[in-house]
């Protein structure tokens, strides 16, 4: 595994966050851009609903944001992880599978942001791959500014030679195993009005 290539842990340009959240409204986003991973923080778990069910991917992004502290422990919302846990179905990988298909609401985020408005997520399993295109009937990434690329070509490069990598080294740590990209989501197109959103802050946050 290679050593990450720390060029993509720097925020990006304003103005390519400007080009980049233009190009996502035009292609069927909702997208919201803040200061601080405070203010996304609040802004998400502001407009969430209440009585609906939440899933949060995995995802250094809302780990190290508090957003799944918000979702999954608070007793704010119906999460999903929480459920599955109190129903101890949490280790039944065919009822996970389920349940986490087709939430009411999938909350993560992705691996870069292209300028043209394009989202690109890299997943060993795959599993968050569902809700995000589909399964959800909302769907809200956060993102930090270090993720916005110029092109799609960039997208690639920085999976490769920096998420994974990133993401080896947490999996080493936490489970003494190596991480493996398996499959690439891209979304380039919502088109139902109002079901995804897109939340780019101009902090750097997550790998």
């Amino acid at each position: 595994m290679t050593t990450p290539d720390e060029r993509f842990a720097t925020a990006a340009h304003p103005d390519q966050l400007t080009r980049a959240a233009e190009a996502a409204r035009a292609n069927g986003l909702t997208v919201e851009v803040v200061d601080t991973v405070a203010e996304a923080r609040k802004l998400v778990t502001d407009q969430l609903p209440t009585d609906k069910t939440i899933f949060t991917s995995s995802s250094e992004t809302l780990r190290l944001s508090g957003i799944a502290e918000d979702i999954d422990t608070s007793g704010r919302f119906v999460s999903v992880r929480a459920q599955l846990e109190l129903d101890g179905v949490d280790r039944d990988p065919n009822e996970v599978r389920l349940r986490t298909a087709t939430p009411d609401v999938v909350v993560g985020s992705v691996h870069a942001v292209t300028e043209q408005g394009h989202l690109v997520a890299a997943s060993a399993t795959g599993s968050q791959f569902t809700p995000y295109s589909f399964g959800a009937a909302q769907a809200i990434w956060v993102v930090g500014a270090q993720k916005v690329v110029p092109d799609l070509e960039t997208a690639l490069a920085r999976i490769r030679g920096y998420s994974l990598p990133k993401e080896n080294e947490r999996c080493m740590a936490a489970y003494g195993q190596p991480s493996v990209l398996s499959k690439i989501l891209i979304i380039e197109r919502e088109i139902f009005p109002g079901r995804a959103t897109l939340v780019l802050v101009r902090e750097p946050i997550g790998f």
